[in-house]
């Protein structure tokens, strides 16, 4: 069983820097779990704390039922797969595969068994006679998850390891390392910084601001049901709009006022907003949620705003146009076939079925 259970896990250095503080995380056996966050938010330093290449400060870090803490890398039963592929220039691909099982003096006949074995699953049995300068930054790739393969451990841990690929490397790669997880039915625990690598890949998902975690969803519900502004931000692109907004309660009714507009929320939105009754919120409405299409005009005829469009961006199927409400910049997501392209106001409609309501100074969600 590798399941990992961090309890009330700290880290501090030089006495000075807390970097992570009073982490409680529990990934289950065979899970595919992703630690998603910006740069300096801890999610490296926890990886590397689960490896053992980093000390833990205090609590206790649990793979399966056994206390690691003060257990050594090679002990622990699990095998890294770094940024950087960390492959011996001078070795071909058999050797670089091979050398972790040659150092823990497996039989010859073994491990050639293994290399070969996930060569085949990797598609890169042509090239095991090569050096790694001639091969593509995929094959690499490939070769340092074969590495990693051919030990066999009960945990995969995956520091950042598509960065250096490019947008087209990293869109296959990444079917093949879920491909891959389904295959070795292992623990996968995968740091990035990419949020679409998070959502298309996890299981479940981690996301982490100053050494806390934010949230640990299913992607769906991340997208879906984010617990604070943070997370609603950093989860989704473009990133949901934000819109300082005013309750207003008429006739029972709860109404959201904002740059001249008002808004007519949903019962089950009236409720929880009574209590904000004349005070600010923040609004949050996703890109994909604000419309522009006619059929949109008579379902949602109380949430249609009027805004200049100041710039838009075609994507392929979509367009991104981009307004501003009260100096907040709002990006709306429609159709290319429909979308207006030129300058002047266009009319747009708000999905009441999609909002997002956070307080406005703890920035955690009222209502969705």
């Amino acid at each position: 069983m590798a399941s990992i259970t961090l309890k009330n896990i700290t880290k501090v250095y030089d006495k000075t820097q807390t970097v992570i503080e009073n982490l409680n995380l529990e990934i289950k056996d065979r899970e595919f779990v992703i630690l998603v966050g910006p740069s300096g938010c801890g999610k490296s330093t926890t990886l590397r704390m689960i490896a053992g290449l980093e000390d833990i400060t205090s609590g206790e870090l649990y793979i399966g039922n056994k206390l690691v803490n003060n257990v050594s890398p090679k002990d622990r039963d699990i095998a890294m797969v770094f940024q950087s592929y960390a492959l011996y220039p001078h070795m071909s691909v058999y050797k670089n595969m091979a050398f972790g099982l040659k150092l823990r003096k497996v039989p010859k006949k073994e491990i050639d068994e293994k290399v070969r074995k996930a060569a085949k699953i990797l598609d890169i049995e042509q090239l095991l006679d090569r050096k790694p300068r001639a091969l593509s930054g995929g094959q690499r790739q490939r070769v340092a998850l074969g590495r990693a393969m051919v030990r066999e451990s009960e945990v995969f841990l995956l520091d950042e390891p598509l960065s250096n690929l490019d947008a087209k490397l990293r869109t296959q790669m990444r079917r093949e390392i879920a491909q891959l997880h389904r295959d070795l039915q292992t623990t996968f625990v995968y740091v990035t910084h990419d949020q679409t690598e998070a959502m298309t890949m996890a299981d479940r998902i981690v996301v982490m601001k100053s050494g806390e975690i934010q949230q640990f969803d299913t992607p769906k519900n991340l997208f879906d049901h984010p617990s604070n502004m943070f997370v609603a931000g950093f989860i989704g692109s473009p990133q949901m709009n934000f819109i300082e907004s005013r309750v207003e309660l008429i006739s029972g009714e709860a109404h959201l006022i904002f740059g001249g507009f008002s808004i007519t929320v949903l019962g089950r939105y009236s409720q929880k907003l009574t209590a904000y009754n004349g005070r600010k919120v923040i609004l949050g409405i996703r890109p994909d949620d604000i419309h522009y299409e006619e059929s949109y005009a008579n379902k949602n005829s109380d949430n249609k705003i009027n805004l200049e469009i100041k710039s838009y961006e075609m994507t392929g199927a979509k367009v991104n146009i981009y307004s501003e409400i009260d100096g907040c910049a709002v990006i709306s997501k429609v159709d290319s076939s429909l979308a207006p392209f030129d300058s002047g106001n266009i009319d747009l409609y708000f999905d009441c079925e999609k909002l997002h309501i956070f307080d406005e100074d703890s920035e955690v969600l009222i209502c969705d």
